[in-house]
């Protein structure tokens, strides 16, 4: 009879220290959410008598809140304006304070009633485009969440949707960076760039009115995308950009664009295409107030489906980066992070109230006795709307 090997003391010690090993980090491996397809859950209707589309994402929003209506309400009565200040040498200006801004809204200078030096925490939420088309980008993911992770605060959440026939809601807001790499290497992002289509302005809506809802502080999106959008049927002629009549009219580029600017949100857009030649900062910051698309911009060769990433920055309030020119996505968006963690935040309750619907036209400038080095630069929204529900 054979006789049963014996068990030695000391290997099965290191047996349970393995296991014990292996449980640690099965219980330390960050695991998302289950993904939110947007389009289901956050249905939109137009209202017929201002026509305005609104959203109705159902239940309660990643905030917890419910009903956003009466948020607007009271929060569009203090209107903020982010804005930062740079230097002829190209570094940030820091150090200022309220007493070195004035503030302008349809040409009435406004009291600056409080004032943020990046001091709250910031909502950013990461909307790629995984569309087949650009899906090839995406290789460098892992090297994105390292750098976001060392460049923004612990206190700032980041959230993750991709999209291209849908809009998947990867990862809620959230201060975990580990959570924030395990969605930028998810699984579900060649899921979603399974569809030949790419819905850019839905998924941007859509983004805003789920994420941003009843949520407090200095928010900004970071969209990547080609630009070529399958839904909206853009074309040279700006009225393609506004709504059609009738109650259940589509979603509209004008809706993306004051669906935006009413959550205050900072748009910062990353095209995946080259630069048009025409296209230059300065061509940009030389018709911050002017429609782009014109025939002049169509004559010069400029792509339309670029022309309109460009308005739309220029309508909410943004920044139009170019990934060729600089090489690298991780770098782009340590860019970004740098420019949100050196932005100041200006508030004031508007001379004309909240009355009258619709854009207001904003200017910022600095006092002569700033302490900012002469022939400072200044960026910020031209503009922000107030929606009818407002009133």
């Amino acid at each position: 009879m054979k006789r049963p090997a014996k068990f030695h003391p000391r290997i099965s010690i290191l047996l349970a220290l393995n296991l014990i090993v292996a449980l640690v980090c099965t219980a330390q491996k960050p695991k998302l959410p289950r993904p939110r397809i947007l389009e289901k859950e956050v249905p939109l209707s137009r209202d017929a008598s201002t026509g305005e589309l609104r959203a109705s994402p159902s239940g309660e929003s990643e905030s917890g809140l419910p009903d956003p209506v009466p948020v607007i309400r009271s929060r569009v009565a203090l209107v903020e304006v982010q804005c930062t200040v740079t230097a002829p040498n190209g570094t940030r200006v820091r150090g200022l304070t309220g007493n070195d801004f004035r503030v302008w809204e349809d040409g009435v200078e406004q009291k600056v009633s409080s004032f943020d030096a990046a001091a709250t925490p910031a909502s950013i939420a990461l909307i790629i485009d995984a569309s087949p088309s650009i899906y090839r980008e995406l290789g460098t993911m892992r090297g994105v969440a390292q750098s976001l992770a060392r460049s923004l605060k612990p206190e700032d959440e980041v959230a993750v949707a991709a999209f291209a026939g849908e809009t998947h809601l990867l990862l809620p807001f959230s201060r975990d960076r580990s959570l924030l790499q395990a969605a930028l290497t998810s699984p579900e992002l060649a899921q979603v760039a399974n569809s030949s289509q790419s819905f850019i302005y839905q998924a941007v809506y859509l983004s805003a009115a789920d994420l941003f809802r009843n949520r407090p502080g200095r928010k900004a999106i970071l969209l990547l995308t080609d630009g070529q959008d399958s839904g909206l049927g853009l074309t040279w002629n700006p009225a393609s950009m506004l709504p059609s009549s009738g109650a259940n009219s589509p979603l509209a580029f004008q809706d993306v664009a004051r669906g935006i600017a009413e959550r205050d949100i900072e748009l910062y857009v990353i095209s995946t295409e080259p630069r048009p030649r025409m296209m230059t900062d300065a061509w940009l910051s030389a018709h911050r107030e002017e429609l782009l698309v014109t025939a002049a911009a169509r004559e010069a060769g400029v792509p339309l489906y670029t022309l309109y990433l460009a308005e739309l920055t220029r309508e909410a309030g943004g920044e139009l980066y170019f990934l060729r020119e600089v090489g690298s996505l991780a770098e782009i968006y340590r860019t970004i992070a740098l420019k949100l963690e050196a932005e100041y935040t200006l508030g004031y309750y508007p001379v004309a109230g909240i009355a009258r619907p619709g854009w207001r036209k904003l200017k910022v400038e600095l006092r002569q006795e700033t302490q900012a080095p002469s022939n400072s630069q200044l960026t910020y929204r031209t503009a922000y709307y107030v929606p009818a529900s407002a009133r």
